[in-house]
């Protein structure tokens, strides 16, 4: 069975963009690890509340098919983080599927694996993305290589479509 790792924000993730694409995968056969920096309750935008699963630092690579980082405010205790970065470039160098929906690929432009890549991402992190040298497009999910970007909340159904179809 393919394992998904979805890594939310200890506070403010967006709440429909880590549900949806994990209700996705769910009903697509695919074993979904909830991550965060703590086990104890995680609480969206929205009030949505999940006990993480995991912690980020017990995640390895190579057990995973997929790292996705779910956006929301929130998601920027990420966006400097080294070890958020590594993973994503380990994730890159095994030739797996790494993914960041709304203001999330900022952690990947800033980890360096968007360099070269199409990607899109909320409204506010373009220059950021422009900055570390990808190729932002403004589209709702945007899929180069092994790498999917969404732009927000509306993109999170169409974002845990094109993830499981990465998948499968």
């Amino acid at each position: 069975m393919k394992k998904v790792a979805l890594v939310l924000a200890e506070q403010e993730f967006r709440d429909e963009e880590y549900q949806l694409p994990r209700d996705l995968l769910q009903e697509a056969g695919f074993e979904v690890l909830t991550v965060s920096t703590t086990t104890g309750t995680a609480v969206g935008k929205l009030g949505m509340q999940v006990t993480p699963d995991t912690l980020i630092q017990d995640l390895k690579p190579e057990d995973l098919d997929a790292l996705v980082f779910i956006g929301g405010g929130g998601s920027e205790q990420y966006f400097e983080d080294p070890l958020a970065h590594s993973l994503a470039n380990s994730m890159v160098q095994q030739d797996k599927v790494l993914g960041a929906i709304c203001i999330a690929p900022v952690i990947l432009a800033n980890a360096k694996v968007l360099v070269g890549k199409n990607a899109t991402v909320f409204p506010d992190g373009a220059d950021v993305l422009k900055q570390q040298g990808a190729r932002y497009v403004d589209a709702e999910v945007v899929v180069d290589g092994q790498i999917i970007t969404g732009n927000g909340p509306e993109a999170a159904e169409a974002f845990g479509r094109t993830l499981v179809k990465l998948l499968s």
